[in-house]
């Protein structure tokens, strides 16, 4: 699907703001769905019914921010279609998050400190939409970074669509409910394995209006926690990353999965990763980061997968095996 540029829409998140740091994040492995290069980020989107290609780029400055959104699609959009997509990308990207309060409590720490100067206006942010985050989050169960790449690069060249835009060729997400066609043994030819039944279940659930993403957002927590854990499929280790990824909490903090815990133990106390220090240890440690403590810990995450980035890190590598 071969789309033009149809509308450009300007956006000012609130300063400061670190354009890279939050549209791009290293941690995030490559699927097909994105590429980034400094100052730029092509995303396709799949927005009320619509697959479109956009463009952030960067426009402004740390101080003075602006990002403007080529928008690429097929034919004209109308204006207030325009206005709800510009208003789900400050969502996501959390545009508006003020984040004075956080900098004033941890500028002086010692771990944090200089990780908040170096990367100050960074942002969480990320893309996908509930559904989409479920299903990333079901084939990132139990397996290796590169099996994980793998098999949502197999479920989107099967059930999204490739559009080209801007000289560029990226796969969209397929509708909720898109797979009403597709069966479990379908989805097992593409070698997810145990994981298509969850596939298949979510997007039933979606399919049947079960779970609506924009009512939740307006229910408390454990609300939002109850109705995620009622959901086929889904632990507790999904939750979390949803609460803070998709929900915005930032003062939760209460799970660790295995990699995570050998991921921590090495950064935050210097542990050989293949003897961890157990999670009762590292929740404690992060208490001292409340009401904050995901975004502290999003902070140092991402200060560390950057570092992996730009330099060989052997301990990290071998834990990653992608």
């Amino acid at each position: 699907m071969k789309f033009k540029k149809v509308a450009s829409i300007n956006l000012i998140p609130i300063s400061p703001f670190n354009f890279d740091a939050t549209f791009h994040k290293p941690d995030h492995f490559t699927s097909g769905d994105n590429e980034w290069k400094p100052g730029i980020r092509w995303q396709t989107w799949f927005w009320k019914g619509k697959c479109l290609g956009l463009k952030f780029v960067n426009k402004g400055s740390l101080l003075k921010p602006k990002i403007t959104v080529g928008v690429f699609y097929k034919k004209k959009l109308d204006e207030g279609f325009l206005d709800s997509l510009a208003e789900e990308v400050r969502y996501r990207y959390n545009l508006d998050l003020d984040l004075t309060n956080f900098y004033k409590q941890f500028s002086k720490d010692g771990v944090l400190g200089p990780i908040i100067k170096k990367w100050k206006g960074m942002r969480p942010g990320h893309p996908s939409s509930l559904y989409e985050y479920l299903l990333i989050g079901i084939v990132l169960q139990n397996a290796t970074v590169k099996r994980s790449v793998q098999m949502f690069q197999a479920l989107l060249e099967n059930y999204g669509k490739q559009l080209e835009y801007d000289r560029k060729k990226l796969w969209c997400f397929w509708k909720p409910g898109g797979l009403k066609n597709t069966t479990e043994e379908d989805l097992r030819l593409l070698k997810v394995g145990y994981r298509a039944k969850s596939i298949k279940k979510i997007d039933e659930q979606f399919a049947q209006k079960l779970i609506n993403e924009f009512d939740l957002r307006k229910t408390d927590r454990e609300t939002q926690m109850k109705t995620l854990l009622d959901l086929y499929g889904v632990g507790p280790a999904t939750v979390w990353y949803l609460i803070f990824d998709v929900f915005h909490h930032w003062d939760f903090f209460n799970h660790i999965s295995p990699w995570e815990q050998k991921i921590y133990s090495k950064v935050f106390f210097d542990q050989d990763p293949e003897k961890p220090v157990s999670v009762k240890k590292l929740l404690k440690h992060f208490e001292k980061y409340e009401p904050h403590q995901q975004l502290a810990v999003h902070y140092i995450w991402e200060d560390l997968w950057w570092k992996r980035k730009n330099k060989h890190i052997p301990w990290l590598e071998k834990l990653i095996r992608i």
